[in-house]
């Protein structure tokens, strides 16, 4: 049906659809800023001008061409935080091609299954991650058409089969490869990896015009302007690495952005020093490290305009020691993969409101609903905001997400309502609207900002001969946030912390950072009359079990 307006919408409508793209962003500022530098890769000394890198980004776009990569098309990277991946975000985009970002501390077992899911024609990955992406081609049913070894500092030999990433790009074209289909805001770009509670994570979708939003969100609440430097010291693949002062809002605003590969405290004070830095971003866990740094040997850091972290708020006297320590602009977020963040404490908001995860930001809503036995709670039906009634959080930001899945209409149903994103996070919020996470509905674990699902680490230990049944959680941890914890209940008498330790190095389907640090084997564990497992009651006995000195560490 044709829409009656008082004016010719048509030019609009046409621009705004397909024009209005992160991509067109990008390119404003090789034009604007060609001169100036994009991004910094220190441990290399290397740099690249805004020209240079869409000079990169074109040849990598013509090679993937020719190797039949195109509109829709998934391009998987398994990179650290590098140059390539800079390279990574502009050049699928040239081709109408969907840049996939994956956690390159999974196991090869996890990454076999995205491949599957996901199915890539191609994927580029660091050398220093090399075996695991090896493993992970020989476990998968799918195959991609191509594997690119990017990072490659040490000059190692590619698989067979693969090749390297200077190689893949030479003799490739400098120019803009032209665009066969004309490009649309609703059209796939990214697609990034949450943590799932199954050993395959759910994969959300990114359109164009969440990209936009996205920028313009970070630009505006930082501020962000085009001769900042940025360097966020979390994963890029993370929603919070590539799009808070990360690749994203830094290449759209035309901003500069450091590499990065493993965070380090010193060399990242060293490095905000060196390359004033302008704005840090890392997990709440990054700050006390910087903070311990700091006391003991001191850089400048009068440059640094703001520190942002996301992942977890933090308590009042550890704000007020940041506050002090490190710098008096800290920002604080609150938000998923899905959404982006969604809340927001500014540095005026501190250390006041430190332990909230601080209120909407400037297009969204963020509500606390009541808890449902069976369903969920209409948007309207909020809990009182006295701050201290427990409810689930649920999010309105249909700026920055799709609202939507791939392949997983199931999920999509049981997350996504009426414009909503319903969360798993329990809350309360209080009369100005500021928001207090206290727990999650699925009990998931937070360990260096690595978010973990206690139900799929106990999914991988059911395979574990000697074991009847396992309880996954956890205790604080000063460094990480928290630990993981495995509670043990075995079927074989002879069953040992050693075995469990050895089980956990050797399994293809667990992550790392997914290993439990701590073990106990019990005679038995909690379950509600449904033969639920009770979570809670096993988080309460890990933090007394801590205390005296009950648990055995891996």
């Amino acid at each position: 049906m044709s829409v009656q307006r008082t004016y010719n919408d048509e030019m609009l409508i046409d621009t705004f659809e397909h024009e209005y793209t992160w991509l067109n962003g990008f390119l404003r500022n090789v034009r604007r800023y060609g001169g100036k530098e994009a991004m910094i890769d220190p441990l290399t000394q290397r740099t690249w001008t805004y020209e240079e890198l869409n000079r990169e980004a074109n040849r990598f776009a013509h090679a993937l061409a020719a190797d039949g990569v195109g509109k829709n098309d998934v391009v998987m990277c398994v990179l650290l935080n590098c140059p390539e991946f800079g390279v990574s975000y502009v050049a699928p985009r040239k081709v109408g091609a969907i840049l996939n970002p994956v956690n390159y501390n999974l196991s090869p077992g996890e990454i076999a299954l995205l491949l599957e899911h996901n199915r890539p024609k191609a994927v580029i990955y660091s050398a220093e991650v090399r075996k695991t992406v090896e493993k992970a081609e020989e476990l998968s049913s799918w195959k991609p058409a191509r594997f690119i070894m990017a990072d490659n500092l040490k000059n190692e030999t590619p698989h067979p089969g693969h090749v390297d990433y200077r190689d893949y790009l030479s003799g490739q074209p400098e120019t803009d490869p032209v665009m066969t289909v004309r490009p649309h805001i609703y059209d796939e770009v990214l697609r990034l990896c949450t943590s799932g509670t199954t050993a395959l994570p759910k994969c959300a979708p990114v359109n164009d015009i969440n990209e936009v939003l996205s920028a313009h969100d970070i630009i505006m609440h930082y501020p962000l302007n085009a001769y900042d430097v940025c360097l966020n010291m979390t994963p890029w693949f993370h929603r919070g690495g590539c799009h808070v002062g990360g690749p994203c809002p830094a290449f759209y605003v035309g901003a500069t952005v450091l590499t990065m590969r493993v965070f380090m405290p010193k060399q990242s004070l060293l490095w905000a020093e060196r390359y004033k830095v302008t704005f840090l971003m890392g997990a709440p866990s990054s700050l006390e490290m910087l903070a311990r740094t700091q006391e003991k040997s001191p850089v400048d850091l009068s440059h640094v305009k703001g520190l942002v972290t996301m992942g977890a708020p933090f308590e009042k006297e550890a704000c007020i020691h940041y506050l002090k320590t490190l710098t008096p602009n800290i920002f604080n977020g609150y938000g998923t993969t899905e959404t982006l963040w969604n809340t927001f404490l500014r540095p005026y908001d501190l250390p006041d409101h430190a332990g909230t995860a601080g209120r909407s930001c400037i297009d969204d809503e963020v509500r606390v609903v009541r808890l449902c036995e069976n369903g969920r709670a209409e948007p309207e039906d909020t809990v009182p905001q006295d701050g201290e009634t427990v409810g689930e959080i649920i999010l309105w930001s249909p700026a920055k997400s799709t609202y939507s899945y791939y392949d997983n209409p199931d999920m999509e149903r049981e997350k996504f309502y009426r414009g909503w994103m319903y969360t798993g996070d329990l809350g309360t919020w209080d009369k100005d609207c500021f928001v207090t996470v206290s727990g999650r509905k699925d009990d998931m674990i937070i360990s260096s900002g690595e978010n973990i699902y206690p139900s799929q680490v106990e999914e991988v230990f059911s395979g574990c001969p000697g074991v009847e049944d396992t309880v996954v959680t956890a205790v604080p941890d000063p460094v990480r946030g928290q630990a993981v914890v495995a509670y043990v209940k075995a079927s074989d008498p002879k069953l040992t912390v050693r075995d469990l330790v050895e089980f956990a190095a050797e399994s293809e389907m667990l992550s790392a950072y997914k290993k439990p640090r701590y073990y106990r084997i019990v005679d038995k564990l909690p379950y509600t009359a449904t033969g639920k497992k009770q979570h809670n009651v096993m988080k309460a006995q890990a933090a007394e079990d801590q205390k005296l000195g009950k648990l055995r560490r891996s």
